[in-house]
């Protein structure tokens, strides 16, 4: 961590959200050989990652990440750095499922210390909803993905200049005609580079967005439905039998 230069912007709040997680395939001849040399007991493929929301860069505020892995796995500790415009990958096989911890090491002018976080590493679909579960049947991959969203609180200066230089196009090719560049959508809602803008949209690749968020919260709303569903039957069943059990108390002082 670099020494602090210049002052925090004070009362302000920064935040910027990205995705981390694992992807898993098992080994399977048609769809995912395995490749020469990898152990026979090994049965999956699997990478674990960090990467800008809708694959927006983030390594103007994340310069680089520690993957810390299980010790049975050679050489477990793998510092990734940052390269504009890709995410942070780290791609291995195995057998088993364990918790991997990812280090978050932010750019020198956030001035910032490195943070933790932990990921379990998944291998097979269990706990999935039927649909879920179907999904990664005809993808052939465990996905397991959790959306964040880093909060710079009260940022150094030079920090805030840079998380405040202005939304960035999104990524461009060149495989057009003439050489010419041509910028292509992220998706539906414009979604930028160094903006804290989340996609209006799914799509293929891309499960976070506007419209997963309103069908969770739809979701919480009919889950909260039921759980006062269910306290209301419950406490008549409760006033049911305290009733039932002064009567029966009244019987035998009779």
């Amino acid at each position: 961590m670099a020494p602090p230069t210049g002052k925090r912007v004070k009362g302000v709040q920064i935040f910027r959200p990205f995705v981390y997680g694992t992807t898993a395939r098992p080994f399977d001849e048609k769809t995912n050989p395995k490749p020469p040399g990898v152990p026979d007991d090994h049965t999956h493929s699997w990478t674990v990652f960090v990467k800008g929301i809708d694959d927006v860069d983030i390594t103007y505020w994340l310069r680089r990440v520690q993957f810390k892995l299980h010790e049975s796995i050679p050489n477990h500790v793998r510092m990734i750095e940052g390269e504009k415009g890709k995410p942070f990958t780290l791609s291995e096989t195995g057998w088993g499922e364990f918790e991997i911890t990812i280090k978050l090491y932010y750019v020198a002018e956030s001035s910032e210390k490195p943070q933790t976080l932990y990921h379990h590493l998944r291998l097979h679909p269990y706990g999935r909803t039927e649909e879920e579960k179907e999904t990664m049947k005809s993808s052939k991959e465990v996905i397991s993905w959790c959306y964040e969203e880093q909060l710079f609180n009260e940022p150094y200066e030079p920090f805030y200049e840079i998380l405040t230089s202005g939304a960035m196009p999104p990524s461009k090719n060149n495989n057009t005609k003439a050489g010419k560049e041509k910028e292509i959508p992220r998706s539906e809602g414009g979604v930028l580079d160094r903006s804290a803008m989340i996609p209006l949209t799914n799509r293929p690749g891309q499960p976070f967005s506007r419209e997963t968020e309103a069908v969770e919260i739809k979701k919480l709303k009919e889950a909260l439905v039921k759980v006062e569903e269910l306290t209301k039957k419950t406490r008549e069943e409760m006033m049911k039998k305290e009733q039932r059990l002064k009567e029966l108390k009244a019987d035998v002082l009779k």
